[in-house]
C-alpha cells in the first residue's frame, strides 16, 4: 500500500478543519496509508523585514526537511507550482507509485512560504490556485484530491 505524507507547518486549530481532515484520512485508509506530521510554526513579529521572513523560512525548511521520510518523492504545494487537473494529479500519483516509489510526501510550508534551496530539493511543486488560501484550508484541499486521484485511478465514482 501506499504511504502518503503530509509535513505541514502549523497546528490546526479549527474544530470544522480537523473534522474534515478525520474524515478524508478515513475515506483514503482504503487506498493508502496517511501520515500527517504537523511542525511548529514561527511566530511572526508585527513588522516583517527581508532578514526576519528569510531567517523565519529558514528555520520552518529546515524543520520540514528533517520530517521528509528519506527515498519519499517529495511534492511541495508551492505558488510558483504546476497546477494540473485532478485527472492528471491521479496520473502523476499512479505513475510515481509504478515506477517504485512506496512514499509520496506532499509538503506544506508556513505563512511566508519554503526557502528556495528546498522547494529545489522537491522533486516538484504544485500549485493548487494562483489565489490565497489560509494554509489549514489547503491541508483539506489537498487530501480531498488525493481522495479524487485514488477515486479516479480505480474508476470509482465520486469525481463526476
Amino acid at each position: 500500500m501506499l504511504n502518503i505524507n503530509l509535513v505541514c507547518v502549523g497546528k490546526i486549530k479549527e474544530n470544522y478543519l480537523k473534522e474534515a481532515m478525520a474524515e478524508y484520512a478515513k475515506r483514503l485508509s482504503k487506498y493508502c496509508h496517511l501520515e500527517i506530521t504537523e511542525l511548529a510554526d514561527q511566530k511572526l513579529p508585527s513588522k516583517l523585514y527581508n532578514s526576519i521572513i528569510l531567517e523565519i523560512k529558514e528555520k520552518e525548511s529546515c524543520k520540514i526537511e528533517k520530517a521528509i521520510k528519506t527515498d519519499s518523492y517529495v511534492i511541495a504545494l508551492d505558488l510558483k507550482g504546476t497546477e494540473m487537473s485532478s485527472e492528471a494529479f491521479s496520473k502523476k500519483i499512479e505513475q510515481i507509485s509504478v515506477t517504485g516509489k512506496s512514499s509520496i510526501t506532499f509538503i506544506i510550508g508556513g505563512t511566508l512560504g519554503m526557502t528556495e534551496k528546498l522547494l529545489k530539493t522537491a522533486n516538484e511543486t504544485i500549485c493548487f490556485s494562483q489565489m490565497t488560501f489560509p494554509h489549514q484550508l489547503i491541508r483539506v484541499f489537498l487530501l480531498e484530491q488525493i481522495f479524487r486521484a485514488f477515486k479516479i485511478s480505480k474508476n470509482e465514482t465520486y469525481h463526476w
